[in-house]
């Protein structure tokens, strides 16, 4: 089968990020950051716009009822139905240069959750394990995180400080998400064009990862070594999401944040998202355990 890349969603987000498909209800959810909005499409349907006052970067599923969203004050549980916002568990809520950014669901239930400076200062942000109410600082000094995932098993976890180029792995307990061992380098991406950004790992130990700046989508294998290079049709696609009931489609958001009107012009699609038919073994997000 060929692949081929098309737009899932035309809305420009200025900086399209955070994406998690809920397969209970076929629908990708995502978040424009900067603008304080999360977006929700059924795959097969319309696209809503929800204003949350804040910005968010990241979202999970608690339960039918209830989603827990990354946003830059700490963790608040969303009311599906009438979409209030109830702040469960404050991170750097006292500091207002920063703001919450790359965040996944362990397989255990635990949330590491990444913070950093809104006007991305040098090692203002952080990486953080939150677990049936309790929140652990991991990683300090970060830049600008991300690529946070796992291995399918919960022995692993990824992660990066774009900043530094270098996508890291570090040995985690299955049980609690907590790291184990001390990170080491799984690729060093800094002689490459463009950025580590967001990443997903399939059920074969594939990691897949966005390349800001770089125009593609990677795939690297459980060793580190590079599989495939899918093009992409924006310069900045952010981060990859497992879409579809079988989780073998990925869905991409992508940004046009920090271009002038002249560099937009030369990349129209920036800030839509975007559906990739390629053929991947993917997983779900597990739900994740407040307390």
């Amino acid at each position: 089968m060929m692949d081929s890349v098309s737009v899932l969603s035309d809305h420009i987000c200025e900086l399209g990020e955070g994406p998690s498909y809920d397969p209970a209800t076929d629908t990708l959810f995502w978040f424009d950051i900067v603008n304080g909005k999360l977006l929700e499409k059924p795959l097969a349907g319309a696209l809503k716009i929800h204003d949350l006052g804040v910005m968010a970067s990241a979202i999970a599923v608690i339960d039918d009822a209830r989603q827990l969203i990354a946003t830059e004050v700490g963790l608040q549980v969303r009311d599906v139905k009438t979409g209030k916002l109830t702040l469960h568990t404050p991170i750097e809520a006292d500091n207002p240069l920063t703001r919450s950014n790359d965040s996944r669901v362990h397989p255990c239930g635990a949330f590491w959750t990444g913070t950093m400076g809104k006007a991305e200062g040098k090692s203002a942000g952080s990486i953080y394990w939150f677990f049936k109410g309790e929140l652990r600082r991991l990683f300090s000094d970060i830049t600008v995180s991300n690529s946070i995932c796992f291995s399918e098993d919960g022995a692993i976890a990824y992660y990066t400080d774009t900043a530094t180029g270098l996508l890291m792995r570090v040995a985690c307990d299955p049980a609690t998400g907590l790291p184990t061992g001390e990170p080491k380098v799984f690729v060093d991406h800094r002689s490459q064009k463009g950025y580590v950004d967001g990443s997903v790992v399939d059920r074969d130990g594939v990691l897949w990862n966005a390349v800001w700046g770089g125009k593609a989508v990677k795939a690297y294998s459980p060793d580190g070594t590079l599989l495939r290079e899918i093009p992409m049709p924006v310069t900045q696609p952010s981060c990859p999401a497992f879409v579809g009931q079988k989780g073998d489609r990925i869905a991409v958001t992508s940004a046009w944040k920090g271009k002038d009107e002249k560099q937009r012009k030369l990349d129209p699609q920036a800030g839509m998202t975007f559906l990739l038919d390629v053929q991947v073994k993917g997983r779900f997000e597990p739900r994740v355990l407040i307390a």
